[in-house]
């Protein structure tokens, strides 16, 4: 299995975060795993972009040019993973944010108020995490088995007290969709 992901949206909606927590999930799985993020110079409100490759076998690139599956979290995302993602490829939409449709008919568009939920857990920036949950289920790319163990492990000491809502979240997503 190999599964190439890229995840797009603006800057202050976790995009780097989701990344990052998406190849380490996968490495606690035991997958070879590549993660290359790309942002903007802004501090929010600037472009935040990853792409990551998770694969039971040696990764040849880093380098995600025809994912198979991308997240959509905010509008001015839509055209660009539309214009990358591979032929039949899942396109995952914050449905929240994204009012517009994918002009590609080929696509398997899932629509998730990720944002949505989130707020409903109690904080817009658990976003991320609604979608990785659902990410995760729609590729088949990441297990989640023993989520909050492995979120122990990443975050530090002082982000510790956010777990609980994290892995509401990421529950959220995996069940929304």
């Amino acid at each position: 299995m190999t599964e190439k992901s890229f995840f797009a949206g603006f800057g202050g909606q976790g995009i780097v975060s989701l990344g990052q927590i998406w190849v380490y999930c996968a490495m606690q799985e035991g997958k070879n795993v590549t993660f290359f993020p790309f942002y903007g110079a802004e501090k929010r409100g600037g472009i935040a972009r990853a792409g990551v490759i998770v694969s039971d076998e040696e990764i040849a690139s880093p380098l995600v040019t025809k994912p198979d599956s991308a997240l959509v979290m905010n509008h001015d995302s839509l055209p660009l993973c539309e214009g990358i993602l591979k032929q039949g490829g899942l396109m995952l939409i914050n449905s929240t944010l994204v009012k517009a449709e994918p002009v590609r008919s080929d696509l398997k568009v899932v629509k998730i108020e990720a944002s949505g939920l989130a707020e409903k857990i109690g904080n817009i920036r658990f976003a991320n995490m609604v979608a990785l949950g659902a990410m995760a289920k729609l590729t088949g790319a990441l297990s989640l088995t023993g989520i909050e163990g492995i979120l122990k492990k990443f975050f530090p000491e002082e982000k510790r007290r956010f777990i609980p809502m994290n892995v509401q979240a990421i529950q959220q997503g995996f069940d929304a969709v």
